[in-house]
Protein backbone atom coordinates (compact mmCIF):
# COMPACT_ATOMS: atom_id res chain seq x y z
CA UNK A 1 0.00 0.00 0.00
CA UNK A 2 1.66 2.97 -0.91
CA UNK A 3 2.78 5.72 1.65
CA UNK A 4 0.64 8.96 1.82
CA UNK A 5 1.97 10.63 5.29
CA UNK A 6 5.71 10.40 5.46
CA UNK A 7 7.66 8.01 7.71
CA UNK A 8 5.41 6.77 10.53
CA UNK A 9 6.27 8.73 13.99
CA UNK A 10 7.20 11.98 12.35
CA UNK A 11 4.97 15.29 13.52
CA UNK A 12 3.25 17.33 11.55
CA UNK A 13 5.26 20.09 12.81
CA UNK A 14 8.88 17.79 12.64
CA UNK A 15 7.57 18.00 8.75
CA UNK A 16 7.36 21.58 8.56
CA UNK A 17 10.70 22.13 9.95
CA UNK A 18 12.08 19.86 7.77
CA UNK A 19 10.33 21.38 4.78
CA UNK A 20 11.81 25.15 5.45
CA UNK A 21 15.46 22.79 6.13
CA UNK A 22 15.82 22.28 2.95
CA UNK A 23 16.76 25.78 1.98
CA UNK A 24 19.91 27.44 2.36
CA UNK A 25 22.55 29.38 0.91
CA UNK A 26 23.21 27.18 -1.45
CA UNK A 27 19.31 26.31 -2.39
CA UNK A 28 17.81 29.44 -1.78
CA UNK A 29 14.87 28.45 -4.67
CA UNK A 30 13.36 24.70 -5.06
CA UNK A 31 10.72 23.46 -6.49
CA UNK A 32 7.87 21.52 -5.18
CA UNK A 33 9.15 18.25 -6.21
CA UNK A 34 12.72 18.91 -5.02
CA UNK A 35 11.29 19.65 -1.31
CA UNK A 36 9.00 16.46 -2.07
CA UNK A 37 12.02 14.41 -2.63
CA UNK A 38 14.53 16.00 0.13
CA UNK A 39 12.07 15.28 3.04
CA UNK A 40 11.03 12.14 1.74
CA UNK A 41 7.05 13.24 1.20
CA UNK A 42 4.07 12.13 -1.42
CA UNK A 43 4.04 15.62 -3.32
CA UNK A 44 0.51 15.49 -2.25
CA UNK A 45 1.84 15.95 1.48
CA UNK A 46 4.71 18.50 0.77
CA UNK A 47 2.09 20.22 -1.26
CA UNK A 48 0.05 20.76 1.63
CA UNK A 49 3.24 21.59 4.00
CA UNK A 50 4.48 24.18 1.72
CA UNK A 51 0.88 25.44 1.44
CA UNK A 52 0.88 26.66 5.12
CA UNK A 53 4.30 27.77 5.33
CA UNK A 54 3.24 29.69 2.49
CA UNK A 55 0.11 31.38 4.07
CA UNK A 56 1.77 32.29 7.23
CA UNK A 57 4.92 33.74 5.58
CA UNK A 58 7.53 31.15 5.89
CA UNK A 59 7.78 30.48 2.82
CA UNK A 60 7.34 32.64 -1.06
CA UNK A 61 5.90 31.43 -3.93
CA UNK A 62 8.23 32.83 -7.36
CA UNK A 63 6.20 33.41 -10.18
CA UNK A 64 8.04 30.94 -11.92
CA UNK A 65 6.83 28.36 -9.34
CA UNK A 66 9.37 27.76 -7.33
CA UNK A 67 9.93 28.52 -3.64
CA UNK A 68 11.81 30.67 -1.19
CA UNK A 69 12.06 31.57 2.62
CA UNK A 70 9.84 34.21 3.19
CA UNK A 71 10.42 37.52 4.59
CA UNK A 72 8.26 36.02 8.21
CA UNK A 73 11.62 34.26 8.93
CA UNK A 74 13.98 36.46 8.44
CA UNK A 75 11.90 39.01 10.48
CA UNK A 76 11.98 36.00 13.07
CA UNK A 77 15.70 35.15 12.88
CA UNK A 78 16.47 39.10 12.90
CA UNK A 79 14.76 39.50 16.24
CA UNK A 80 17.21 36.59 17.87
CA UNK A 81 18.13 38.75 21.09
CA UNK A 82 22.27 37.50 20.82
CA UNK A 83 22.54 37.56 17.37
CA UNK A 84 21.05 41.00 16.96
CA UNK A 85 22.89 42.34 19.77
CA UNK A 86 26.38 41.02 18.76
CA UNK A 87 25.97 42.15 14.68
CA UNK A 88 24.58 45.55 16.28
CA UNK A 89 28.02 46.16 18.62
CA UNK A 90 30.15 44.70 15.61
CA UNK A 91 28.85 46.60 12.79
CA UNK A 92 30.37 49.85 13.55
CA UNK A 93 34.27 48.41 13.84
CA UNK A 94 33.22 46.17 10.67
CA UNK A 95 32.65 48.87 9.07
CA UNK A 96 35.92 50.21 9.96
CA UNK A 97 37.93 47.41 9.20
CA UNK A 98 36.66 47.51 5.58
CA UNK A 99 37.22 51.40 4.99
CA UNK A 100 40.82 50.99 6.63
CA UNK A 101 41.49 47.92 4.33
CA UNK A 102 38.96 47.78 1.64
CA UNK A 103 38.91 43.84 2.19
CA UNK A 104 35.97 41.44 3.17
CA UNK A 105 35.15 42.03 7.02
CA UNK A 106 33.64 38.90 8.35
CA UNK A 107 31.47 38.48 11.68
CA UNK A 108 31.45 34.16 12.24
CA UNK A 109 29.38 32.80 14.99
CA UNK A 110 29.54 28.95 16.18
CA UNK A 111 26.77 26.70 15.33
CA UNK A 112 26.99 23.16 15.78
CA UNK A 113 30.26 22.16 14.63
CA UNK A 114 30.29 24.79 11.82
CA UNK A 115 30.78 28.38 11.94
CA UNK A 116 28.55 30.62 10.44
CA UNK A 117 28.68 33.88 9.25
CA UNK A 118 25.86 36.49 10.49
CA UNK A 119 27.20 39.34 9.14
CA UNK A 120 28.99 40.17 6.31
CA UNK A 121 30.85 44.13 4.83
CA UNK A 122 32.99 43.86 1.31
CA UNK A 123 33.13 45.95 -2.00
CA UNK A 124 33.83 45.51 -5.42
CA UNK A 125 37.96 45.47 -4.44
CA UNK A 126 37.44 42.67 -2.23
CA UNK A 127 38.24 39.14 -3.22
CA UNK A 128 35.10 37.61 -4.13
CA UNK A 129 34.36 34.55 -1.71
CA UNK A 130 31.83 31.84 -1.34
CA UNK A 131 30.85 32.69 1.77
CA UNK A 132 27.55 34.78 2.34
CA UNK A 133 25.58 35.82 5.23
CA UNK A 134 24.18 32.82 6.55
CA UNK A 135 26.82 30.60 5.27
CA UNK A 136 28.54 27.72 7.00
CA UNK A 137 32.19 27.11 7.09
CA UNK A 138 34.52 24.59 8.52
CA UNK A 139 36.02 25.51 11.42
CA UNK A 140 39.52 24.02 11.62
CA UNK A 141 40.06 25.63 7.84
CA UNK A 142 39.19 29.24 8.45
CA UNK A 143 40.78 32.04 10.87
CA UNK A 144 37.40 32.86 11.91
CA UNK A 145 36.71 29.14 12.86
CA UNK A 146 39.92 28.61 14.63
CA UNK A 147 39.70 32.11 16.53
CA UNK A 148 36.28 30.07 18.20
CA UNK A 149 37.50 26.91 18.42
CA UNK A 150 40.84 27.97 20.45
CA UNK A 151 38.85 29.46 23.17
CA UNK A 152 35.70 27.15 23.08
CA UNK A 153 35.60 24.02 25.49
CA UNK A 154 38.35 21.22 24.60
CA UNK A 155 34.86 18.86 24.05
CA UNK A 156 34.72 20.99 20.98
CA UNK A 157 38.12 19.95 19.35
CA UNK A 158 37.41 16.41 20.51
CA UNK A 159 33.77 15.88 18.91
CA UNK A 160 35.35 18.02 15.44
CA UNK A 161 38.27 15.77 15.43
CA UNK A 162 35.62 12.68 16.11
CA UNK A 163 33.27 13.75 13.45
CA UNK A 164 36.51 14.07 10.84
CA UNK A 165 38.47 17.16 9.94
CA UNK A 166 37.40 17.32 5.99
CA UNK A 167 40.90 18.44 3.67
CA UNK A 168 39.49 21.45 1.39
CA UNK A 169 42.94 22.30 0.13
CA UNK A 170 46.16 21.00 0.53
CA UNK A 171 46.74 23.49 3.04
CA UNK A 172 44.19 22.74 5.49
CA UNK A 173 45.19 21.18 8.85
CA UNK A 174 43.65 17.94 9.11
CA UNK A 175 46.35 16.42 11.78
CA UNK A 176 44.96 16.20 15.21
CA UNK A 177 48.64 17.74 16.24
CA UNK A 178 49.07 20.52 13.87
CA UNK A 179 45.50 21.66 14.84
CA UNK A 180 46.06 22.11 18.57
CA UNK A 181 49.50 23.71 18.06
CA UNK A 182 48.11 26.49 16.14
CA UNK A 183 44.56 26.61 18.33
CA UNK A 184 47.66 27.05 20.94
CA UNK A 185 48.91 29.74 19.56
CA UNK A 186 46.00 31.64 18.80
CA UNK A 187 45.60 31.48 22.40
CA UNK A 188 48.41 33.09 23.25
CA UNK A 189 48.15 35.88 20.43
CA UNK A 190 44.30 36.18 20.42
CA UNK A 191 44.88 36.09 16.63
CA UNK A 192 44.35 33.24 14.11
CA UNK A 193 45.36 32.71 10.30
CA UNK A 194 44.01 30.86 7.22
CA UNK A 195 46.61 30.98 4.55
CA UNK A 196 44.73 28.75 1.70
CA UNK A 197 43.33 26.58 3.79
CA UNK A 198 39.48 26.72 2.75
CA UNK A 199 39.98 28.39 -0.60
CA UNK A 200 43.10 28.88 -2.84
CA UNK A 201 44.60 32.22 -3.65
CA UNK A 202 42.43 33.35 -0.25
CA UNK A 203 43.91 34.33 3.46
CA UNK A 204 42.26 35.93 6.09
CA UNK A 205 43.09 37.06 9.82
CA UNK A 206 40.46 36.67 12.72
CA UNK A 207 40.69 37.72 16.54
CA UNK A 208 37.57 36.40 18.90
CA UNK A 209 35.03 38.33 20.67
CA UNK A 210 34.73 37.02 23.92
CA UNK A 211 32.62 37.87 27.11
CA UNK A 212 33.47 38.43 30.68
CA UNK A 213 34.00 34.49 30.81
CA UNK A 214 36.49 34.24 28.06
CA UNK A 215 34.08 32.34 26.27
CA UNK A 216 33.82 33.09 22.64
CA UNK A 217 30.97 35.08 21.49
CA UNK A 218 31.74 35.00 17.69
CA UNK A 219 34.85 36.19 15.46
CA UNK A 220 35.59 38.65 13.17
CA UNK A 221 37.81 38.03 10.31
CA UNK A 222 39.47 40.08 7.16
CA UNK A 223 39.78 37.74 4.33
CA UNK A 224 42.16 38.74 1.45
CA UNK A 225 43.71 37.41 -1.52
CA UNK A 226 46.95 35.66 -1.16
CA UNK A 227 49.54 38.28 -0.54
CA UNK A 228 47.47 40.36 1.48
CA UNK A 229 49.83 41.88 4.63
CA UNK A 230 47.70 39.76 6.92
CA UNK A 231 50.27 39.93 9.55
CA UNK A 232 49.77 43.72 9.38
CA UNK A 233 45.97 43.45 9.42
CA UNK A 234 45.83 41.63 12.34
CA UNK A 235 46.12 44.05 15.10
CA UNK A 236 43.84 46.01 13.54
CA UNK A 237 41.24 43.60 13.74
CA UNK A 238 42.20 42.77 17.27
CA UNK A 239 41.62 46.34 18.21
CA UNK A 240 38.32 46.11 16.53
CA UNK A 241 37.39 42.58 18.48
CA UNK A 242 38.55 44.39 21.98
CA UNK A 243 36.34 47.29 21.70
CA UNK A 244 33.27 44.80 20.17
CA UNK A 245 33.92 42.66 23.66
CA UNK A 246 33.54 45.93 25.56
CA UNK A 247 30.08 47.25 24.11
CA UNK A 248 28.86 43.34 24.01
CA UNK A 249 29.56 42.84 27.45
Amino acid sequence: MPRTTGPPGVSVSSKLLAVLGCFDVHRPTLTLTEIARQVDLPVSTARRLILELTEWGGLERLPDGRYRVGMRLWEIGSSAPQQRDLRDAARPFMQDLYEATKENVQLIVLDGLEALCVEKIYGTRAVPTETNVGGRMPLHATGAGKAILAFSPRQLLVDLIDAGLARCTPYTLVEPGRLAAALKKTRETGLAYSQEEKTYGVVSVSSPILDTDKQPLGAVAIVARLGAPIDRLGPAVRTAVLSISRIIR
